[in-house]
């Protein structure tokens, strides 16, 4: 938790404070390697903590599972959702490198995982002063539902400005190219017409130069070709040699143009990471520790997550 940048901000200030430079940093994937460790350590740390004021309701022994099970809990869900937020948005055609996609996640997690550190007193209080434990399950799963929405929320931020990024270069990029176009047109169209018999008048001797026109005496070179008369003169070497055809438009050698991510695609996303977080928790539990029951560090796997709200939900409607 107590990482610091080299602007001595722990990361998530600057997350807060500065979540433009933020983006910058992540576009121009300038230190992500660093940024990155800065985030996993402050998240794990921060829900470590949490982790054991849920485990606290039950036992020592199911504070300390609880405080290794909850960060598990936020990787294992981003490790298994992160190649299909990465090649989705490749077959779509957009160019998020995997440490930018790594990163703009992970902004997401820190700031989920520190506010639930910060509802931790909060959490604690109501579990020495209420002391019931369906009470205190109902308030943390909202206490984690709220920050998680939050940090999502920070997610769609960062995809917004890198999209908003892309679209700026590609505007330049567009300008840039047809600058170059509208130069070579330009250049093509004032090239004057060259006589096809020049090449001829420029190879001949300066002396039968001299003598084949009034002009040499001057310093003048006659365009035509040397002649003992105006007869010995063709019609067609006096015919313009046709115009070359105007060069293609120059391309601009830099980076290839990208398409924005999408930003439904994204949302898309961010329900499969819910629905694997959530089946992923269920797997994983128990968090709380249920009253009367003895320490188990994993609960048999007996269906899905949904399954039992399912049944939760029947038994209720046929009660």
């Amino acid at each position: 938790m107590a990482i610091v940048n080299g602007q001595g901000l722990l990361v998530i200030e600057r997350i807060l404070r500065d979540r433009d430079g933020i983006w910058r940093q992540v576009i121009a994937e300038r230190d992500l390697k660093e940024l990155t460790t800065q985030m996993l350590a402050s998240s794990a740390a921060s829900l470590a903590c949490y982790g054991a004021v849920l485990g606290s309701s039950h036992s020592l022994a199911q504070a300390l599972s609880s405080a290794i099970k909850l960060p598990l809990l936020f990787l294992a869900t981003l490790a298994i959702c992160l190649p299909t937020l990465y090649l989705f948005n490749l077959v779509f055609g957009a160019r998020l490198s995997v440490m930018q996609a790594v990163s703009l996640i992970m902004v997401s997690i820190t700031v989920t995982s520190v506010l639930t550190l910060a509802f931790a007193p909060i959490s604690l209080f109501f579990l020495i002063t209420a002391n019931n434990y369906a009470f205190f399950s109902l308030l943390n799963v909202c206490i984690l539902l709220l920050t998680a929405i939050v940090g999502l929320r920070f997610l769609t931020l960062g995809m917004r400005a890198l999209n908003a990024h892309q679209e700026q270069a590609d505007a330049a990029r567009r300008s840039v190219e047809l600058a170059l176009a509208a130069d070579a047109s330009r250049l093509a169209e004032n090239a004057p017409p060259v006589p096809v018999g020049v090449g001829a008048a420029a190879a001949a001797p300066a002396s039968t130069t001299s003598a084949a026109s009034p002009t040499a005496a001057n310093g003048a070179v006659s365009a035509l070709p040397a002649a003992e008369s105006s007869d010995d003169i063709r019609p067609w070497d006096l015919v313009p040699a046709p115009r070359s055809a105007p060069p293609a438009p120059a391309r601009f050698s830099g980076v290839a143009s990208e398409r924005p991510a999408s930003m439904t695609l994204l949302y898309i996303w961010i329900l499969l990471f819910g629905f694997v977080g959530t089946q992923l928790a269920w797997t994983l539990r128990p968090f709380f520790g249920s009253p009367g029951q003895p320490f188990a560090f994993f609960r048999p796997i007996d269906g899905t997550f949904y399954g039992a709200i399912f049944s939760t939900i029947g038994g209720l409607v046929g009660g």
